[in-house]
């Protein structure tokens, strides 16, 4: 656990650092969302954020191939290269669309291009869990997994929509799939958890999280479409590598971990997206539009007509995707009826702050309440009010009541004899 965390150190500490730089090169290069009918901002921002999250993925994965703990990950296969070489094709083919505006058609062609790049190094949806169903014909799983980044990188991209909604939803469930896949890992091998998927999660959550203090409302930076795209490819290659590499039946036997989880958590963690994406294009489609023509009727904006503020409409699907994503993972953790009961009411209170924005104004002051009582606290103990006192260089404030003056004198007086 210690090696998947530090990696996730390393791609949040990378990411961090390298927004500033990206922020300064949009500039420069002119990679600036201007305000648009569709948008919620007010004030131009720069893009190319995404290109931070991939340093910080390719920095951690550089690092993690000279582990000694995960060498049978990288002595096995090309595969981790693969992905890293698959997310720069993506990351490259955002960056360009982020400052000159690609066509939809040509974004499309470069993102069957990764996929196919992400296949032909190995990592292939060969099996379908659920069904126990091994995928036959190479040229049938090369399809598949194809349709499956591509649906997964433009399921990211629609819901980006909201200043820190895409990096905070994958982060969120990105936990809850590092979570179960070093689980799995420790189940299938318990001599060896070394686990590419887990390794791809690890650097997924951890550059999410680095870029994510920049990009929180009101945004310095936007990741665009080199972000979005990189963070659906990766998801989708941990989903691909946990379905098609591990035999979930054997986990299953050993462990009792419920065999449909490989295939439910993925389409979990990318429930809210998924939906978006879908009525995005059902609708554009009755319309006689574009799949990809943009509009104002996405989740995020139905939130905010519904009378969300900003903060809420993303807290809001953060929500949704903490409550999917490990309500689907407590299965391991807790027998079917506890999961279900737990997920079940979990999605009663997602659903109550949704439909209310009196409510989540109800939490938020509450919120805001307790944190300037924690605050005054702090400042009424003798720590507080000597730190107050040696700033403002004063005396402390006297309160007079009445009668204590009598009383004080008689006090000094008797100090004084």
């Amino acid at each position: 656990m210690k090696v998947y965390l530090t990696l996730m150190a390393i791609a949040a500490l990378v990411a961090y650092v390298a927004t500033p730089a990206m922020r300064h090169l949009a500039f420069r290069v002119g990679a600036i969302t201007a305000v648009r009918a569709r948008d919620v901002h007010t004030t131009p921002i720069p893009r190319l954020g995404g290109v931070a999250i991939f340093l910080g993925l390719a920095v951690a994965g550089t690092v993690a191939s000279a582990i000694p703990f995960l060498d049978p990950v990288y002595e096995a296969g090309r595969q981790p290269w693969a992905v890293l070489g698959a997310a720069a094709i993506v990351c490259a083919l955002g960056m360009i669309d982020d400052i000159w505006d690609l066509d939809w058609m040509a974004k499309l062609a470069g993102q069957f291009l990764a996929g196919l790049v992400l296949a032909s190094g190995g990592v292939q949806l060969v099996t379908v869990p659920i069904a126990g169903v091994t995928i036959g014909s190479s040229y049938v799983s090369l399809v598949a997994t194809v349709l499956v980044v591509v649906i997964a990188m433009n399921a990211v991209n629609f819901v980006d929509g909201l200043d820190g909604l895409a990096a905070g939803m994958i982060a969120i469930g990105g936990l809850a799939f590092f979570t179960y896949t070093y689980l799995l890992a420790r189940s299938a091998s318990p001599g060896d958890y070394s686990s590419l998927a887990t390794i791809v999660v690890a650097l997924l959550v951890g550059a999410c999280l680095g870029f994510l203090p920049h990009n929180v409302h009101p945004a310095r930076i936007f990741m665009g479409d080199s972000g979005s795209m990189v963070l659906g490819l990766m998801l989708a290659a941990a989903a691909i590598i946990v379905t098609g590499q591990i035999d979930p039946a054997v986990i299953s036997e050993r462990e009792r971990i419920p065999a449909f989880i490989p295939i439910l958590l993925p389409i979990m963690v990318l429930a809210v997206p998924l939906v978006d994406m879908t009525a995005a294009v059902i609708r554009r489609a009755a319309r006689g539009e574009s799949p990809f023509s943009p509009d104002k009727h996405h989740l995020h904006h139905l939130l905010l007509r519904r009378g969300h503020s900003h903060r809420w409409a993303v807290t809001v699907l953060y929500i949704w995707t903490a409550v999917l994503s490990f309500g689907t993972v407590s299965v391991v953790f807790l027998p079917l009826w506890g999961a279900v009961a737990v997920t079940a009411a979990g999605i009663v209170c997602a659903a109550a702050i949704t439909f209310s924005p009196r409510l989540a104004r109800f939490f938020s002051r509450q919120w805001r309440r307790a944190g300037h009582a924690m605050f005054s606290l702090q400042r009424l103990t003798p720590e507080g009010r000597e730190g107050d006192d040696a700033v403002a260089g004063t005396a402390p404030a006297v309160t007079v009541v009445p009668g204590a003056a009598a009383a004080s004198s008689t006090v000094i007086q008797e100090e004084k004899k």
